[in-house]
């Protein structure tokens, strides 16, 4: 008895102070730009799963366990029960959309999901009215957008965008915000002068800087509202100086970039296991065809090179090429997307994957995914909701380094950089919660 109370008494030392945390209490608003696909299958997902006709598969936060202490203690609350989350019940959506007057139209256009399961959750879907976009069709050539808000001037937009969140705050009763990018992959850009801090991108703003693209104006718009944003598509936004510069001074937590479903995913889960064994890769072919939305604004070379440097920056950091180059000094990684109509979301992605093994002799390893776009990426949107909000009552701000599980280009905190690897990400995420609970970090040793 002595010493099982010694022992808890170590244990008691050991831990880790937890963060003073605020409540989850009242509302929690969502906000959207860009409700089509991903937005409108979020939603739906959500809606369908607090009235009991679905489980959130998917979440993480909602279906996932987390292990406390060593595994002797039989310890693993569901995530949701373990930290201080907004409840389901409290969410509440909005959002901007060029094209789609209602949450509805917009799922019933897309064609993600079935009558069938539309048809319980329809009247609330079509009680969600999108709010005009700021929309400009520079960055997206393939769309049309024909509900746009009226002002021309960047400045005038962002002031629009700002008071569309606090009309929504307010007419919503919502005690906190958080806003996820759903939009459209814009045209590829490189950062220019007007980025480098927020005095130079605010006077951007009001002489209309032409490198200055919608997404950055409605992370703007959010930062100044004190609005924890993540960015679910490739555009540079987030990952800004001058948006790193504000999220730091407003003391508001970002998150960045481009939503990791399809064939990323499983470069995520094959890769670090190929590097585990020390076998060595030639070669990596993915080609992709879906007829969405996305497929077709990333049928312009543009928006696509947006799209390819974000999948292309997969690999050399999961492998370490500098480190381990007679294994991976020589790789071929090519990624091809093309738009295919009759493929609408269900997203087909091949692999073609050379790898070479003991005495340098060649194997292949084909995938053949056929996935459904926005299925994989509504249960992300919900998870970086929650925990963008958990993050900003628990007093963080800036990157959210521990968020990157769940996107292709993550942001780094730090100079040393991203990290790829979807099991090093997993316990990063899962660590981050155990120390801001107070709980000691697992690390898998022998001894626990």
């Amino acid at each position: 008895m002595i010493l099982h109370n010694h022992f808890y008494f170590l244990m008691l030392l050991s831990m880790s102070n937890p963060l003073d945390i605020a409540p989850a209490t009242g509302r929690l608003g969502v906000l959207t730009p860009g409700m089509g696909a991903v937005a409108s299958t979020f939603i739906a997902g959500v809606i369908a799963a607090r009235q009991g006709l679905t489980a959130p598969i998917g979440s993480v936060s909602q279906m996932a366990h987390i292990r406390l202490g060593n595994r002797d203690a039989d310890r693993n609350p569901l995530i949701r029960e373990f930290v201080p989350l907004a409840e389901l019940d409290d969410l509440v959506f909005g959002g901007w959309d060029p094209i789609s007057p209602n949450v509805l139209e917009a799922a019933r256009t897309c064609g993600v999901l079935e009558d069938k399961d539309l048809a319980p959750v329809s009247a609330e879907l079509e009680g969600i009215v999108t709010m005009d976009a700021v929309f400009d069709q520079r960055w997206v050539k393939k769309l049309e957008g024909t509900r746009v808000k009226a002002e021309s001037n960047k400045w005038d937009q962002a002031q629009a965008l700002i008071a569309d969140i606090e009309r929504f705050r307010i007419e919503n009763e919502c005690d906190r915000l958080v806003m996820v990018w759903c939009g459209s992959t814009e045209a590829y850009q490189e950062a220019s002068a007007v980025h480098d801090n927020v005095e130079a991108f605010e006077a951007g703003l009001r002489d209309g800087d032409e490198n200055i693209s919608p997404s950055q104006i409605y992370v703007y718009a959010a930062l100044m509202s004190d609005v924890p944003f993540a960015n679910g598509a490739p555009n540079l936004s987030v990952d800004l100086p001058c948006m790193i510069e504000l999220a730091a001074r407003r003391g508001v937590p970002i998150a960045g970039k481009d939503f990791k479903t399809g064939q990323t995913l499983m470069k995520t889960l094959l890769a670090p296991g190929f590097k585990a064994r020390m076998l060595g890769l030639r070669g990596w072919y993915s080609t992709n065809i879906l007829g969405n939305r996305d497929g077709e604004v990333l049928d312009d070379p543009e928006n696509f090179k947006t799209k390819e440097v974000s999948k292309l920056g997969v690999l050399d950091t999961i492998l370490q090429p500098e480190s381990y180059p007679d294994l991976y000094g020589n790789i071929d990684h090519v990624v091809r997307i093309n738009y295919y109509p009759p493929r609408g979301d269900n997203k087909e992605g091949w692999d073609a994957i050379d790898i070479f093994g003991w005495m340098g002799y060649p194997m292949q390893i084909k995938v053949d995914f056929l996935c459904r776009d926005s299925i994989l990426a509504a249960p992300i949107v919900l998870d970086l909701a929650l925990f963008l909000d958990l993050a900003h009552r628990a007093g963080q701000s800036g990157v959210q380094e521990w968020l990157s599980f769940y996107l292709k280009a993550p942001q780094a905190a730090t100079e040393a950089g991203p990290e790829h690897d979807l099991f090093i990400q997993q316990t990063k995420l899962k660590n981050t919660l155990r120390e801001w609970m107070g709980e000691e970090p697992v690390t898998h040793s022998e001894v626990g």
